[in-house]
This record gives C-alpha cells, structure tokens and sequence, in this order.
C-alpha cells in the first residue's frame, strides 16, 4: 500500500477530439413538442452540446481543481484517487465522503471547505473535519476494476485500508447513492474503525432483516409500493445497468452525446430542480461531471457497479444491525425514501433531519445545509475519536 501527490492531467489532442466527435454528432429525430418525455430533450442536447464544442473549457476546470490537494492510494492492483483537505481546528475529526452514481468527486468540492474550516465560514473551528473524498473504484481518476467483483463491500475494506495507510485507525464516514451503501458497510462491517455514519439517502438495496411481512407498519408497506412503483416507471437505467452494462457501454463510451444525455437525465430528473436543470446547475458544473466521465472513459465501469450491488447487495440476515451512530438528513426531493421505522431495523438512528428543499445530490445542491448537519450529528461523537 502506498500514497503518492496526484496532478490532474490535461491533453489537448484529447480535447480536440472530444470537438470532432461533438461536431459530428448524428442527431435523433424528435416528435413534436415531445420535450422530455420519451428521454433527453432534443434541442436540450444540441444546445448543450454546442457549448460543450465550442465554449466549455476543461482546463480551466483542471486549474479548479488544482486548489485541492489530489492523491492516489495503490491497494495492489487498484489506485484510487482522493482528495485529502487537512481541518483546521483544534482536533479535526477524520471523514470520508463517498460518492455515487451518475456524480463524481465534482459533487463535493463545495461542501469540503465547509466541512475542513468551518471558523471562514463563520461556524466553529472545533467542528473542523479532515475531510477525505475518494473516488469509487471505475469512477473518475480511480483504476478501472480489471476484474469482476469489485463491489460496494470490497470497497469499503478499500476504504479502511486506505484511511489507516493515511493515519486514521478511527474516522467518520458520510455518503449518498453508493456512499451511503459503503458507509452502511463500514458502519456493519468495521465498526472497530468507525466513530459514526451519515447518510443523505439510503441504499436502494438495502433490505433489513423481517421474518414475517406481517410485521410491517402501513408506512412500510407504503414505502415498498411506491419503491416498487418508482423502479417501473422511472427505473429504466438501473436494469440495464444491473444486466446488461456493457452492451450499454458501446454507444456512451465512443458518443459524447450518447453520455451527456445519459447522465443529464438522471441530473435533471433527481435534483430539486423542477425539470430545469438551469435552475440548480451551471452549464460548466454539469459539463465538468460529463467530461470527467469522457476523459477518464470510465461510464462502462462507473455502470458496472450496478451489476456487482445486483451480485451482492445490502440485505440483512438475522443479526446484521449497523450499531454504529447514524445521523440521516432526508431531502425533499429524495424519493421514494423509507420511513423511519424501515430505517432503524438495521440503523441505531441517533439524528434525523427533514429539508424542505433539495434532491439527490445533496452535497453539490445543498452543500450548507448539508455541512450544517454533518457538523451538528458528528458534534457529540468527537469525544470518541
């Protein structure tokens, strides 16, 4: 195991490939006034695209990302990228945020500030973290898994590595999408290393322990019809990612098109945005996550993580309980999202916090309120650390 400084690389022969593919995109047609209701909005993508050829500057966004401190962590054959932002404080507390699918370390860089010094933002300094960001393992500058396997359990023991090699025997762990599944992990996996988790949604996979279903409140019930509703109408994209992810891959990994639209739907239709996607995001913030995907051609392994949660997901046997404190920040546009009592089946919930506002990207929508909460559910626990 070993940590190595890590400089975000730029190519400009790239970048003018990724022009020419742009340009020479061949355009679907579009029924009349469909707008977004078979998929990407046509004159949506065209518009986007033209930027993206024509005025989207990735160097720019790589000078950005400069201001942070990149590392790489080499666990035999997978490396792994992170940023390491040192807390400043009297006693930062170690945590590491993990993202998920379709995001990117991107998600993060505004809440990592917020997170490290709190005191410039006018909060406590003794509410300081050192805040780890990791990317996923197929995601971002992270190594393509080379073999089958590489699921959200074996990330997390990457992740424990990975936290000790920097000097962390303990530390908190926070997350959303697949965060939250790795975080559930670390919490019932390698509690002996974990302060606490905090969870701004809960896995889709996560199944607690019921023997019978009788046992289930009306709220409960209701959770698993409206999950088992959303999945058929808007789950389209999780089957073909849990199936078939590399037939899926021909076409986003060799489009640039093909990838922004697959990614800006899930931006679109996931954020509390109310179907425009201008009202969240910046034209460059979301080119940025898109670009990441197409530089580093990482959407066949960033997908395939969907068919390993498939091969082992987070159901719970007699026993398995997560004993670790756990703080959840439910945003409003999270949803379908289980109701309490599913949660603390498996969960020792310690905090709960409804928004009134934001959707699945916490961290990159809501990063004040996300920190906000991080700094309030984490605030009894320090004295453990």
């Amino acid at each position: 195991m070993s940590i190595e400084r890590f400089v975000i690389p730029y190519s400009d022969a790239a970048v003018a490939d990724l022009r020419a593919r742009l340009r020479r995109t061949r355009w679907p047609d579009q029924l009349a006034a469909a707008g977004w209701r078979y998929g990407a909005d046509l004159d949506t993508m065209r518009e986007l695209c033209r930027y993206w050829a024509d005025g989207f500057d990735w160097r720019a966004q790589v000078e950005r990302l400069a201001a942070f401190d990149h590392f790489r962590f080499q666990d035999g054959e997978t490396g792994i990228h992170f940023i390491h932002a040192r807390g400043k404080g009297p006693a930062p507390m170690p945590l590491v945020v993990t993202h998920g699918w379709p995001g990117s370390f991107l998600e993060m860089l505004e809440i990592i500030p917020l997170l490290a010094d709190p005191a410039a933002r006018g909060a406590d300094p003794a509410d300081s973290f050192d805040v780890i960001v990791p990317s996923l393992p197929g995601y971002g500058f992270s190594d393509r898994p080379r073999q089958a396997g590489m699921n959200l359990f074996r990330v997390a023991e990457i992740w424990v590595r990975m936290m000790r090699a920097l000097g962390y025997e303990r530390f908190a762990a926070q997350g959303g999408d697949f965060g939250a599944g790795v975080s559930t992990i670390l919490g019932l996996r390698h509690p002996e290393h974990v302060l606490g988790i905090h969870l701004n949604y809960i896995p889709g996979s996560y199944r607690p322990h019921v023997p019978s279903l009788d046992e289930l409140s009306p709220a409960e019930r209701q959770f698993l019809d409206d999950d088992a509703r959303w999945l058929e109408e808007h789950g389209a994209y999780d089957h073909v990612q849990r199936n078939e992810p590399q037939t899926l891959a021909y076409g986003l990994n060799d489009s640039p098109a093909a990838l922004a639209a697959w990614l800006l739907t899930k931006f679109r239709d996931w954020a509390d945005c109310d179907g425009d996607l201008a009202r969240r995001f910046t034209r460059d913030e979301l080119l940025a996550h898109v670009t990441l995907y197409w530089m580093t051609e990482t959407i066949h392994s960033s997908c395939r993580l969907y068919h390993e949660v498939k091969l082992a997901p987070l159901h719970f046997g007699p026993g398995d309980y997560v004993g670790v404190p756990c703080g959840i920040a439910h945003f409003a546009r999270e949803a379908p999202f289980p109701p309490r009592p599913w949660i603390e089946r498996g969960y020792d919930v310690r905090h709960w916090t409804d928004f009134p506002r934001g959707g699945h990207f916490a961290a990159w929508e809501e990063p004040g309120l996300l920190a906000e909460d991080v700094r309030t559910f984490f605030r009894p626990l320090r004295r453990r650390s």
